[in-house]
């Protein structure tokens, strides 16, 4: 694994982050990738039914250790659903794990002179030498950018020059700050209004990579403490309404 300098450790690797309202009634895990879709969704979800709530943000691997060891979230909205569909196996959701949408690979670069192409073909070139990927033990987006490179026949050639983030937020710092030269984002970040417009990016063939399937649960603790409001957002989040959100940050909904 390429090291990145401690500088850009210090500064950019957080694998979690918090965002706090004071008078928010439930506490939401929500997969990396999401953040920036999760904060339109908070913000219309104010606007529509005056109740706020707040979000703990990190890998779905590490949110799900965080609920096994009793971290209290009220709602966890993965990035895939194998995490989800652990928790209920454990008893420690209300029911099982239901997609509410589809996430989008993209190869994204902030460098001059690097335009990413759908074939992957320039991640061989010499100019290419850290190509940042959210770990696969902890972030579906890991997972399938490792088996798009693989789809290719480009994971072994290109190994020495990845680097890991601990979620796709972290890896989507270390492209956009220009600390990997390229990397393999969700849609929705490159779409949000923070990264809009920053270097270029190209959607990956869909077929190429098993589909990311996104799922959310109750948690037991929210069943226990805060049902009602728990299931009124868990609603809203498969309502049109949060479907049209979901549709504006690329993700792909039915």
């Amino acid at each position: 694994m390429k090291k990145i300098h401690l500088l850009m450790l210090f500064f950019f690797c957080i694998a979690t982050s918090f965002k706090q309202t004071n008078d928010a009634k439930l506490t939401m895990a929500v997969a990396a990738n999401m953040q920036y879709a999760f904060d339109a969704l908070r913000t219309d979800y104010i606007a529509y039914k005056g109740v706020a709530v707040n979000s703990i943000i990190g890998s779905s691997g590490k949110l799900t250790q965080q609920i096994t060891e009793g971290a209290p979230f009220d709602i966890f909205i993965s990035a895939d659903t194998k995490y989800p569909q652990t928790l209920y196996q454990s008893k420690l959701t209300s029911d099982t794990p239901k997609i509410y949408a589809n996430g989008v690979l993209v190869l994204w670069s902030t460098k001059d002179g690097i335009k990413p192409t759908a074939d992957l073909k320039l991640l061989l070139a010499d100019n290419i030498k850290a190509i940042a990927i959210a770990n696969p033990k902890t972030a579906p987006y890991g997972v399938a950018a490792e088996e798009i490179l693989k789809n290719y026949n480009l994971f072994d050639k290109v190994q020495p020059k990845i680097v890991y983030g601990e979620s796709i937020t972290q890896t989507s710092q270390y492209i956009a700050t220009g600390a990997a030269d390229i990397g393999f984002t969700a849609k929705a970040i490159v779409l949000s209004d923070e990264m809009k417009g920053k270097g270029s990016w190209v959607e990956l063939d869909g077929t190429r990579y098993s589909p990311i399937s996104q799922a959310a649960v109750i948690t037991k603790y929210g069943q226990q403490n805060h049902q009602k409001d728990a299931e009124d957002f868990y609603n809203y989040l498969y309502s049109a309404r949060a479907k049209k959100i979901l549709v504006q940050f690329g993700y792909l909904v039915k």
